[in-house]
């Protein structure tokens, strides 16, 4: 094994580990990019060539023109999460924040020009994830218990890890991509026993301790240099097809089915001037396609073949990007995402275990080069605070109370890409 191979199976190792721990993403709970290049220029850049091996992540076309490359980073994530409840039944009222406010977020890829002209690029992130943790706060619907749910302390946490193996070649103007993907979800929710009534399989609601999922699917992208000024992109996942959690066949739909939905991505990249390139993408995220987050939270027994679901809607998103080249040794990036909110006011209640309401991301960061190979790259990303009220609802109906979900965010990534 070579000196590189053996860094390549260490770091991977590393991003397994670290991506096995809780997150929570932005776009719902997509991640709005991968590594710190992308993130400070607002996640886009489907039609841009990247310069750092992660590029791959957002079209696999990118990565045609970045030469050997290795690019790791990490994102530290921090979300301020919780809940106000008034006049509640079911819920403990009050107002109500999530622990755990940190998360490490890593990221890593390695492209490689083969003799064919073709390029070979291998990425490990984490693409995302959902995490609420609340105490067992008192809670006097519970006739002197506590929880959120009457049930103790409440909460999920669900992680992604995405291994992609990208090949890539160019013709003329036109690059193109493909890369099949390995995908790795972990999940275990606690505090929720007061929903088994509800469900087809009451022992696999709750407290059932760390379950793992595994699937496949594919990602594929082509980018087209209309002229030398103007680019175009598209990037296309499929459904991520995923094994059932076993035990949370009581939780999701179809005895516990949770894919990973399918998304598309579609935009332009200007060079306004030498030093200074635009750009505008177009992402859209299909969670319609999977039920067990589509569905409605009234659909039916929790755990049934169409049954309750967490109501989520697509989302849509519109990214704005600049990158402008300082120096031969500075680039500064920043950037604006818009999100479509997934969670109406009737799915508020649920909403509580997975608030992913936040729209607006405003971000900044750069690289800097000390030498000819190596660059340090940075960003900070912030997020809002976005709320949603609805109405309580209750595993045997609506109530006249109110619950409010809120969430904002915070993150902040570095990374270091070689070129050799």
């Amino acid at each position: 094994m070579t000196g590189l191979t053996r860094r390549l199976a260490g770091t991977t190792g590393l991003c397994l580990a670290m991506a096995a721990g809780p997150a929570l993403a932005t776009e719902g709970y997509f991640a709005l990019g991968f590594g710190p290049v992308q993130r400070a220029q607002g996640g886009a850049g489907v039609a841009h060539l990247g310069g750092d091996a992660m590029s791959g992540t957002v079209n696999p076309a990118a990565v045609v023109d970045v030469g050997r490359a290795l690019s790791m980073g990490v994102e530290v994530f921090s979300p301020d999460r919780g809940y106000t409840a008034t006049g509640t039944f079911f819920v403990a009222p009050g107002s109500v924040r999530s622990s755990h406010p940190t998360f490490p977020v890593p990221n890593f890829a390695w492209n490689r020009p083969l003799q064919n002209g073709a390029v070979l690029n291998i990425a490990a992130y984490g693409n995302g994830g959902l995490n609420t943790s609340h105490e067992a706060v008192p809670n006097p619907n519970c006739g002197g218990g506590a929880g959120v749910f009457c049930a103790g302390p409440a909460g999920v946490d669900l992680a992604q890890l995405f291994l992609s193996a990208t090949y890539a070649r160019k013709s003329g103007a036109v690059s193109w991509g493909i890369a099949p993907m390995i995908a790795v979800q972990s999940f275990q929710a606690r505090g929720l026993a007061a929903f088994a009534p509800i469900s087809v399989d009451p022992t696999a609601v709750s407290n059932n301790g760390r379950d793992l999922s595994w699937g496949f699917g594919l990602r594929a992208g082509v980018r087209v240099q209309a002229t030398e000024a103007l680019s175009f992109g598209l990037a296309a996942q499929t459904e991520m097809a995923m094994s059932k959690f076993d035990k949370y066949a009581g939780l999701f739909e179809n005895g516990g089915d949770f894919d990973i939905p399918a998304q598309i991505t579609a935009g332009l990249a200007f060079k306004a001037a030498p030093s200074t390139t635009l750009m505008l993408d177009w992402q859209r995220i299909f969670y319609s396609g999977v039920p067990a987050v589509s569905n409605a939270t009234n659909a039916g027994p929790l755990g049934a073949p169409g049954g309750a679901g967490f109501g989520w809607d697509d989302v849509d998103v519109l990214k704005l990007g600049v990158e402008w080249v300082q120096s031969d040794r500075m680039t500064w990036r920043a950037g604006y995402a818009h999100a479509t909110n997934p969670i109406g006011p009737e799915d508020v209640t649920l909403g509580i275990l997975a608030p992913g309401v936040v729209e607006d991301h405003f971000t900044l960061g750069g690289s800097y080069r000390p030498n000819d190979r190596d660059s340090i790259d940075f960003s900070v990303v912030y997020a809002p605070n976005v709320s949603v009220t609805g109405a309580e609802t209750t595993p045997l109906g609506p109530t006249p109370g109110t619950v409010e979900i809120d969430m904002d965010q915070w993150a902040f990534s570095l990374g270091w890409t070689r070129h050799f």
